[in-house]
């Protein structure tokens, strides 16, 4: 009865599933993986991290990522330009950024973020930066990039302010190199909040993190899918010919195509038994 396992069709058919559940359990897993990958940045850049009680020089944290981001960075040198950066929310109220270039010893400059004030930017409620050599301490933060997460990309703002902190948005304003990096200090002056660190990019469970999670659930309800149909297909065929066994079908209906294919044709068969002239 199962002899039909073996026919060309039903030999396409099983490759097709031999090979198209690994491919979708692969794939799940895969998405699996990635969404699981999220979960444990996530936690990671949520938790405390030991290294944030000693700084460690600027230089030696570049370039930012993942490790490095929201790790304590030190560097020597002088103020510079002072920049508002507007539209900026802290504890669910608007306000600006105060934002200072610091040239370091190393001829660059570095932004750094000295604090927040609620309102809208407004240059003489700024406090201005100290003056001559200062030693800066602040939580490393990647360049932002026109889209990052609350900064201000449609352009048209005033002389000295600045919508995205970044090395990018800079290199017109100042004169001299940046480091692709900013900092946030912890300690302010007076009057100033302090602007926490943000996790970096890529480690929150954001809309991407869920989709891996969906795309994980659809490929191994494929592998199920592709199951299911090869059994409904052959358990209608195991019934087709238990019916036709049983007489509950025409045998003819069964070996229809075997038969037609091996008889003659009634021409041919009339144009054999015509005797030859």
């Amino acid at each position: 009865m199962h002899r039909f396992l073996l026919t060309p069709r039903w030999w396409g058919i099983n490759v097709f599933v031999a090979l198209a559940v690994p491919v979708c359990l692969f794939m799940g897993t895969w998405q699996l993986g990635r969404f699981e990958d999220r979960v444990d940045s996530h936690k990671e850049a949520g938790a405390k991290r030991p290294a944030l009680d000693a700084a460690a020089p600027l230089e030696s944290l570049l370039p930012v990522d993942k490790k490095t981001s929201g790790r304590l960075a030190s560097a020597s040198g002088e103020y510079a330009e002072q920049l508002l950066v507007p539209e900026r929310r802290l504890d669910g109220k608007s306000g600006f950024y105060v934002l200072n270039l610091l040239r370091t010893d190393s001829g660059k400059a570095v932004p750094v973020v000295r604090g927040w004030l609620p309102g809208t930017a407004d240059a003489s409620r700024a406090p201005a930066a100290p003056t001559g050599r200062v030693e800066v301490t602040g939580a490393l933060q990647a360049s932002e990039s026109s889209t990052s997460k609350g900064v201000y990309a449609e352009g048209g703002l005033p002389a000295g302010q600045l919508g995205v902190i970044g090395a990018a948005s800079l290199v017109n304003l100042v004169p001299y190199e940046l480091y692709d990096a900013w900092l946030t200090v912890q300690t302010p002056a007076e009057g100033l909040t302090p602007v926490p660190a943000q996790a970096p990019s890529n480690t929150g469970l954001d809309l991407k993190a869920f989709q891996n999670l969906g795309y994980t659930g659809e490929w191994f309800v494929f592998a199920a899918f592709v199951l299911f149909m090869w059994f409904r297909l052959y358990r209608r065929e195991v019934e087709t010919l238990r019916d036709a066994e049983a007489g509950l079908v025409p045998g003819d209906a069964v070996t229809a195509p075997a038969a037609t294919a091996a008889a003659p044709a009634p021409a041919a068969a009339k144009a054999s038994a015509r005797p030859a002239e």
